[in-house]
């Protein structure tokens, strides 16, 4: 697998999994979880977008 498209790939997953973390965070009124699922989903949507553009500067 390409390392751009694994970027893609785990960027997603950190996307989705910092979203549940957001929503029990704020289902369970607990804002530190909350916070860690924001964080953790905006560092997925980097991720994904370096690997965006990995793979734009291979062709």
């Amino acid at each position: 697998m390409k390392s751009s498209t694994k970027d893609q790939a785990e960027g997603k997953f950190h996307k989705v999994k910092g979203k549940f973390k957001e929503v029990a965070g704020k289902l369970s009124d607990n804002p530190k979880l909350e916070a860690e699922g924001t964080g953790e989903k905006i560092g997925g949507k980097v991720q994904e977008k370096i690997g965006q553009v990995e793979k734009v500067l291979e062709k």
